[in-house]
């Protein structure tokens, strides 16, 4: 009896060091394994993202990584196909088993590709104005665009811009991240050198120009958007052609208005009012932020316009959820940073 259990310990000791992670990666765009991919696992710490090993799938896109996801905080795996890579975060108590990691095959053709919401938030403060512009940008498609040469996302910047415009991206299901951009050869319009996978992906951009109050502001769309949007916060007014009142956010009372044009001159009096109460939560400056704003109008769409404000809202309560950006060098038109963090 003692010889049998002496045997079957010896032979569970392997199972000791047996893989803690296991999953498969499957190409969306062929519908078939990612054989040979490359899976690294990354662990987040003080330092930040620190790599701890890399797999190699098989034929079948199966991996095992002989290593523990995480406790204190979340594990990450990656895996990168034509230059683009593809993240699948694990929070501590995730399961370890099972996991899929879906990627695509990279093309410089947007395909289907386009802006179905820009929401331009205009914030004058004093002697400037805060401009903080959102652009949701659907991929019908199995491909991810991705064009390191032109860029995908094209934007407009006032050439008064006092400093380093933020320029983030939010790819589906993931974090904001710092995204290269430069200049073009068109005047005051600029590339962000950001993938676009299948879904939902949203640029955030956030710049300071020069203004005094009650002088027209002038503004330019050089996106195709199927919405465009102008909103004005609490305690400001806005007044300009092509603008079509679509009422007000009723709990941080922001003013939306659609934008028939691509180009746009307005007039903004007043100064940014801090909000009370329930919807005190703003920016630095006391300010509604379009996180803010946007979601809440979902519930109220009927009150306000009806179908076409629930066209607007669709969907972002997903979108715009809170996330803090990712620690990395701020990229603007004056200079490329060749840092991607992935989502």
């Amino acid at each position: 009896m003692k010889l049998r259990i002496g045997f079957v310990l010896f032979l569970a000791l392997p199972l000791v060091g047996a893989a803690a992670i296991t999953g498969r990666v499957v190409n969306k765009t062929t519908g078939k394994p990612q054989a040979g991919a490359k899976v690294g696992m990354f662990k987040f710490g003080a330092g930040g993202m620190q790599p701890v090993t890399e797999v190699t799938a098989d034929a079948q896109g199966n991996f095992s990584v002989d290593a523990s996801p995480s406790a204190q905080g979340p594990t990450m795996l990656r895996v990168e196909v034509d230059d683009v890579t593809y993240n699948h975060l694990m929070p501590p108590g995730s399961p370890a088993t099972g996991i899929a990691i879906n990627v695509y095959n990279a093309s410089k053709d947007p395909a289907g590709s386009k802006i179905t919401r820009h929401m331009i938030l205009l914030q004058p403060t004093g002697a400037e104005i805060t401009v903080n512009e959102t652009y949701v940008m659907e991929n019908p498609g199995k491909t991810t665009w991705f064009d390191k040469a032109n860029g995908t996302l094209h934007f407009w910047l006032p050439a008064s811009v006092k400093g380093q415009p933020e320029v983030n991206g939010t790819a589906p299901d993931g974090l904001p991240v710092p995204v290269p951009t430069a200049k073009t050869a068109r005047a005051d319009v600029y590339q962000a050198k950001f993938e676009v996978k299948p879904g939902q992906t949203r640029f955030d951009l956030v710049y300071t120009v020069p203004y005094k109050e009650g002088e027209a502001y002038s503004g330019k769309v050089v996106t195709k958007d199927e919405n465009t949007y102008l909103i004005a916060p609490n305690g400001v007014t806005l007044e300009g052609e092509n603008l079509k009142d679509m009422g007000t956010e009723p709990r941080t009372q922001a003013r939306i208005y659609g934008l028939t044009g691509t180009s746009y001159q307005v007039k903004l009096t007043g100064t940014l009012t801090p909000a009370t109460g329930a919807g005190a939560e703003g920016d630095a400056e006391g300010g509604p932020k379009i996180e803010q704003i946007m979601p809440r109008l979902y519930g109220k769409a009927p009150l306000i316009v009806g179908l076409a404000l629930g066209i607007l809202a669709l969907g972002f309560a997903l979108l715009y959820r809170a996330a803090v950006p990712s620690a990395g060098a701020p990229s603007g038109p004056a200079r490329e940073t060749h840092e991607r963090g992935r989502r």
